[in-house]
């Protein structure tokens, strides 16, 4: 009686697993470079030989942002160090998007599994290039782990309305990761090309206290500057949404 009780347990924990997929989220991207990625991440992933698997292209992606972040501390050795750190952004770019396209071009995507590698595995990439790019004589760490931070404010933002609204934006004002990924391409290019670029500084009083800014500080400013307020303003829209959702109770 007991083993009959034990195999209707497990029959049961089975099938509710199984009905607790995780329906995929609407993919919102509108970026700028959109829709040639989107041929050219499809014309790749066709042409992958078979046994290339997402899971290794996903660990291209995380090659890719060591890469990154080793150009970047080894500019503190050498300028033409930056190359390094460029091809990086090409081989993260070229892993961290192809994977998720490899599954759907092949129709084995795990929604699941593949949902929370995807997402965990970012956050370590993006720190280490974030991480990389502070130690770099050419970005302050506070500002490098700064920009960090909001961006997992907008990721946790983004997977949270990816369960509450099945929508999984991938961009805002027309601007995704991959668009990130070529002006870091094109500040590399510009501070090897150009030493009165990365020789330049500017000094502002904080707080009484004098701060030396490079070129590239200034630029991760607004950068920070402007993810702050998208991460503002996609707050306040969506809780009022929510709110009209879900009024208070009364008793």
């Amino acid at each position: 009686m007991r083993r009959i009780w034990c195999l209707k347990w497990v029959t049961v924990c089975c099938v509710t697993l199984k009905n607790s997929r995780v329906k995929q989220a609407q993919r919102i991207q509108k970026s700028i470079i959109n829709g040639l990625e989107r041929k050219a991440l499809g014309w790749l992933a066709r042409r992958q030989p078979q046994w290339v698997t997402s899971d290794m292209l996903t660990a291209v992606g995380v090659l890719g942002a060591l890469m990154v972040a080793t150009g970047f501390v080894l500019s503190n050795k050498g300028i033409d160090w930056l190359w390094l750190s460029s091809l990086g952004m090409i081989v993260n770019w070229y892993g961290d998007s192809l994977d998720g396209t490899l599954a759907r071009v092949r129709d084995c995507q795990r929604p699941v599994y593949g949902y929370y590698l995807d997402h965990m595995i970012d956050c370590f990439n993006e720190a280490a290039m974030f991480v990389g790019a502070g130690l770099s004589p050419f970005l302050r760490l506070d500002i490098a782990v700064m920009a960090y931070a909001l961006y997992l404010a907008l990721t946790v933002n983004v997977s949270i309305n990816a369960h509450l609204k099945g929508e999984f934006r991938l961009t805002f004002i027309k601007m995704g990761p991959t668009e990130y990924r070529l002006i870091v391409i094109l500040m590399n290019t510009m501070l090897i090309a150009l030493p009165a670029l990365r020789e330049h500084e500017g000094v502002i009083m904080l707080m009484g206290v004098c701060v030396h800014l490079s070129v590239l500080d200034y630029v991760a400013v607004v950068i920070v500057g402007i993810m702050a307020i998208i991460l503002l303003a996609t707050f306040v829209v969506d809780l009022r949404k929510y709110a009209s959702i879900d009024p208070p109770k009364r008793k």
